[in-house]
């Protein structure tokens, strides 16, 4: 009986050169593959970037500080699948390597994310968060030490034109002005008490009586926080942080304080007393010295009392109310 036998065609096997040249041509799927569904993105990239980044300190001296970037870009073009990301951080990390970081190297780090895919981009962005340094000065005895704010730097390229914001947040201690009108009405009470027999008193006893009853019932403080962002007008040229901080500390009068000796914490408690504030108080506060910095063109203020009261926070947030601008 014939055997009933089916013939195959096999390929010729590659050769070495040609298993060298696939080796070599890596697929690229961002720019072969058409996007399965279509359509722009607003922004495109990565954030939570590990960089450092050259920082000027309110010394004036250069130091290397870590920070977290983000760096984005729009994806205009609807077919293209995806962008090449490495181009941004290939971009990001040789750049902040090699120069300190400043205002214009954030307009020219933004500039090259859209140019690096020029033609399915036309808007970029890019964020940097980071611990800035400052020395401050004791209340009332000569120590001068660092502190450390938290700051954030936003940059947005629309066409021709690049927007930066500035954000910062400061701690300071806030003193409620009900607790402290209660705790006055206690100290007279007891006053009434105490003298009630009394016609006439001297100096001395009501200074001994002051000494010893003083603190019969204390007003309630707290630590709390300012988070100000702020748009920068275009006559910036380099980030204000050290000014911006300083004007927050001004408004609040009773900013956090480093080294402290008896005479600072008395300073402090006297400063508190002068300065008592409900959260709705300190944005107001916040909100007219910025009305008077022409370089802030724009305004987020929220106020934070961590309350220990309560175990909640009282909140105030005040916008300058530009349309299209910070929103509450």
């Amino acid at each position: 009986m014939a055997e009933n036998r089916q013939t195959i065609s096999l390929a010729p096997f590659p050769t070495a050169g040609e298993m060298s040249e696939c080796r070599r041509v890596l697929p690229d799927v961002a720019q072969d593959t058409a996007a399965v569904v279509g359509g722009p993105l607003d922004r495109v990239g990565m954030s939570g970037i590990e960089i450092a980044l050259r920082l000027r300190n309110s010394e004036g001296e250069t130091v290397l500080t870590p920070a977290r970037a983000t760096a984005q870009i729009s994806l205009d073009d609807p077919d293209v699948k995806g962008i090449h990301m490495s181009r941004l951080f290939l971009a990001l990390q040789k750049t902040l390597d090699e120069r300190e970081f400043t205002m214009e190297l954030v307009d020219r780090l933004v500039h090259a994310f859209v140019e690096s895919h020029s033609d399915i981009s036309t808007s970029g962005y890019a964020d940097f968060s980071f611990e800035y340094m400052a020395k401050r000065s004791s209340l009332l005895s000569d120590h001068v030490t660092w502190r450390s704010y938290p700051v954030r730097v936003e940059a947005e390229l629309q066409g021709a034109s690049i927007e930066h914001r500035l954000h910062v947040s400061v701690a300071y201690s806030s003193t409620c002005p009900c607790s402290a009108a209660l705790a006055r009405q206690l100290l007279q009470q007891q006053f009434l008490e105490d003298f009630a027999d009394h016609r006439w008193l001297s100096v001395s006893q009501v200074m001994h009586w002051l000494g010893g009853q003083g603190t019969l019932a204390t007003p309630h403080s707290q630590r709390s926080h300012a988070d100000v962002a702020v748009a920068l007008s275009d006559d910036c040229r380099e980030y204000p942080i050290v000014g911006l901080i300083d004007a927050i500390e001004s408004a609040v009068a009773t900013p956090v304080q480093a080294a402290v000796k008896r005479d600072d914490e008395q300073e402090f408690a006297r400063l508190n007393g002068e300065n008592l504030m409900f959260c709705e108080d300190s944005s107001r506060r916040i909100r007219a010295v910025l009305e008077e910095m022409p370089e802030f063109v724009d305004y987020r203020i929220q106020a934070s009392h961590l309350e220990s009261l309560h175990p909640h926070d009282a909140v105030s947030v005040v916008t300058k109310g530009i349309p299209g601008g910070f929103q509450p």
